[in-house]
């Protein structure tokens, strides 16, 4: 029997990101220099922080008018009103708000459920400066995928752009995928047999968060390193970074969420 083996490398020394940086040839160069060149159906998990920064989604909270639910909110929660409303407007709902814990649980433009949209201040250069998750990450995953193919001569090669997110019924964080670009988010298990032969019925299981979650395991949160790579993965999970699969069969839909 031969065991499958999966490789999980950090690729650092790539410099702090600005708007406009080419990310694709940064990694490329950064991996050539440590001695890790990409290799066919590598799976890239790009840091959502560094996305986001080059595609020039830092907000000044100078500039932001807090409207009057961002205040009432704010006055009892002791937040910044103006992060608030940066919070309010990157959402297409609030789905728990708890003023006295200043929890504001929103789900965001893209659909993914999580704690202020998504944004952060920690890591960004500045003060009263904010960043927003990327505008489209499918598409910036995929524009990463492609173009590291070109510039590493790579004909299968995907992308995961990952971000940090709380979890319910657990406590700590973890890596997730919000973006995906040639890799199966999912794998189903429904109608196939398990090993004593009974037909599983409910069982799909996360791909892309698995690999977000594995990689963020060379990454960290404090180790400044904003790309892995993931090696070894299953042939059929890597295809073609111009799938328009993304990363929408792993938002789960309002109707059959229970929570909501």
């Amino acid at each position: 029997m031969v065991t499958q083996r999966i490789n999980i490398i950090g690729v650092g020394g790539i410099p702090q990101v600005l708007k406009g940086d080419d990310l694709p040839e940064l990694f490329v160069r950064a991996a050539l220099e440590q001695g890790d060149p990409f290799e066919e159906g590598d799976v890239l998990v790009v840091a959502q922080k560094v996305v986001s920064k080059a595609e020039g989604r830092l907000v000044s909270l100078h500039e932001i008018e807090p409207s009057d639910r961002a205040i009432s909110f704010a006055a009892e929660s002791g937040k910044d009103p103006r992060m608030v409303e940066l919070v309010l407007r990157e959402s297409r709902a609030v789905v728990r708000q708890d003023p006295e814990r200043g929890i504001l649980i929103t789900e965001t433009s893209h659909g993914h459920v999580c704690a202020n949209s998504g944004i952060d201040t920690s890591n960004v250069p500045g003060r009263d400066v904010a960043l927003l998750l990327p505008e489209d990450p499918d598409a910036s995953a995929m524009a990463i995928a492609s173009r590291v193919r070109a510039l590493a001569g790579i004909e299968r090669l995907a992308a995961v752009i990952a971000d940090t997110f709380g979890r319910p019924w657990r406590t700590g964080h973890a890596n997730v995928a919000i973006g995906i670009a040639g890799l199966r988010p999912l794998i189903d298990y429904r109608g196939t047999e398990d090993v004593f032969g009974r037909v599983m019925r409910v069982t799909e299981m996360a791909t892309a968060d698995e690999v977000a979650g594995a990689a963020e395991l060379v990454m960290g949160k404090a180790k400044g390193v904003p790309l892995a790579i993931v090696r070894g993965l299953a042939g059929e999970l890597v295809g073609p970074p111009d799938d328009p699969t993304g990363v929408r069969p792993l938002l789960r839909d309002r109707e059959s969420d229970l929570f909501r």
